[in-house]
């Protein structure tokens, strides 16, 4: 299959990104959710002699990064999920680096493109596999029972009528499988109030089903914890993890996550000395970053937005 390489993504927090990784030219750095290189462009006019490893699971990422990057010396490529980048270090054989960024979004090329299944606003397969592999949304829609997708509307996109879309998804599949994005987007309207319908554009009532969907489909939330004590085992002293997540259930878990990795002792106040002896493996860069007015007038998608940071001790 040919890939078209306008891959038209336009990086959120771009320059805040980049100057989280507080970046020097002969660094070895890593950006593990590629896509198109948006942020990779940048990566790499700070690096003089340094490393800038790409990876990303999504195999026509994979295609356009090798196209975009592929000649340059400076540059590694491998198709792989940023929790497994221990392992591609290994396989490499290095040991360390020098700051990690990680956007935890779906990309524009992605949602865009009719055939991957991730929008509500176009026709297309209810696919949403990243990585184009394994279970498929539509596999989740025509076998799930009914009680088990309440629960991943409801615990992944905090959808206020899981239930209902639930139930009314069950009932479609008896007549017909479901398999399009359109066929469930009808589905999730028939199942919310009317008023809700018409109060909104009819097609937003759908993002939270789809948001579901979509993480349940690429294990984004369950294995995210892990992927960030993994990631975070990979950096060098002073070595930076900047993440962009997208949405409220993503980032209470980097928050939590970099709160733990930030924290000291434990014992309790009254404790006249410290008896754990736990030292702060890390420290934070700031709170948080979130897109500015302009950059929310000029790329709408990049509203929900926030960068957090942190530097290992």
């Amino acid at each position: 299959m040919v890939i078209n390489m306008e891959y038209n993504h336009t990086p959120v927090l771009y320059n805040e990104a980049l100057e989280s990784l507080n970046i020097f030219p002969d660094g070895i750095y890593a950006d593990l959710t590629a896509g198109g290189g948006g942020h990779s462009y940048g990566l790499l006019g700070r690096l003089k002699n340094g490393l800038l490893i790409l990876s990303d699971r999504d195999p026509d990422s994979i295609e356009i990064l090798n196209a975009r990057f592929g000649d340059d010396p400076r540059v590694k490529i491998v198709k792989a999920l940023y929790g497994e980048f221990s392992a591609v270090l290994a396989s490499l054989g290095i040991e360390g680096v020098d700051g990690i960024l990680v956007d935890c979004g779906v990309s524009s090329f992605q949602l865009d493109n009719a055939a991957r299944g991730f929008s509500y606003i176009r026709q297309g397969p209810a696919d949403m596999r990243m990585s184009k592999e394994g279970v498929s949304a539509a596999d989740i829609l025509n076998s799930a029972d009914e009680r088990e997708l309440a629960d991943i509307f409801f615990r992944f996109g905090e959808e206020k009528y899981s239930r209902s879309v639930a139930k009314n998804i069950v009932k479609a599949r008896e007549q017909k499988p479901i398999e399009t994005t359109f066929e469930l987007v009808e589905i999730i309207k028939r199942s919310m109030p009317q008023k809700v319908v018409r109060g909104a554009n009819s097609a937003k009532v759908s993002k939270k089903v789809f948001q579901a969907l979509r993480i349940k489909v690429n294990d984004e939330i369950t294995s995210l914890p892990e992927s960030i004590d993994s990631m975070f085992g990979c950096l060098n002293k002073n070595g930076v993890l900047s993440m962009l997540s997208f949405h409220s259930i993503e980032d209470r878990i980097i928050k939590t996550k970099f709160n733990e990795l930030c924290t000291g002792c434990t014992c309790p106040p009254e404790f006249p000395i410290c008896t754990c002896h736990k030292q702060p493996r890390a420290r934070m860069q700031f709170k948080f970053i979130s897109p500015s007015e302009a950059e929310e007038r000029e790329n709408p998608r990049s509203r929900s937005a926030k960068l957090r940071s942190i530097i290992r001790n």
